[in-house]
């Protein structure tokens, strides 16, 4: 017997129990916390599962679920916001502030930086200074929220969106 179209979909066994379970969540949010304290280090889901005491598949699962994106785009988005909090509020080099924003290379930090903001890291520190007075009576926390980047499709999904919609056909069809 095939199931009704207007009634919903069985749900996994399981599946809304990350959010249900608040033992799980205070040990999701001690991993993302530790991740906003040290944005700069390595996370591999390895370590958050451990610090969080489940296991990798179900930690990645877990805090999806929980917070809406992957670990990985959680951290993609600390380090592009103190990055951007960096090129507004000092005059370290670029290159510096990819390094103190834990990107092991400065080519992979503006190449992510402009596929998620669609600006260089040079541009953005540019319009950030031109606008410095019209910011300056903005709280930072809210700024912050503001220009949080939106990461809720991967980045090479970003990108491919993108390539395809510039990209013309090397070739076109004889009729």
């Amino acid at each position: 017997m095939s199931p009704r179209k207007d009634s919903p979909a069985p749900e996994a066994p399981g599946a809304s129990d990350a959010l249900q379970d608040p033992a799980l969540l205070r040990r999701l949010l001690r991993a993302r916390d530790r991740m906003d304290a040290a944005s700069h280090e390595a996370w591999p889901v390895s370590r958050l599962a451990a610090i969080s005491g489940v296991s990798e598949a179900h930690f990645a699962r877990s805090f999806k679920r929980a917070f809406g994106i992957p670990p990985h785009r959680y951290l993609l988005t600390r380090r592009i916001e103190q990055a951007t909090t960096l090129l507004r509020d000092t005059t370290l080099s670029i290159t510096d502030i990819a390094f103190a924003t834990g990107w092991e290379s400065l080519g992979t930090f503006g190449r992510i930086f402009r596929d998620i903001t669609g600006r260089s890291p040079g541009a953005m520190r540019s319009e950030a200074r031109a606008d410095s007075a019209q910011l300056d009576r903005v709280p930072a926390c809210v700024l912050k929220a503001a220009q949080r980047p939106d990461l809720t499709i991967a980045v090479l999904e970003k990108r491919r969106r993108v390539k395809k919609a510039k990209v013309r056909p090397s070739t076109t069809e004889a009729t």
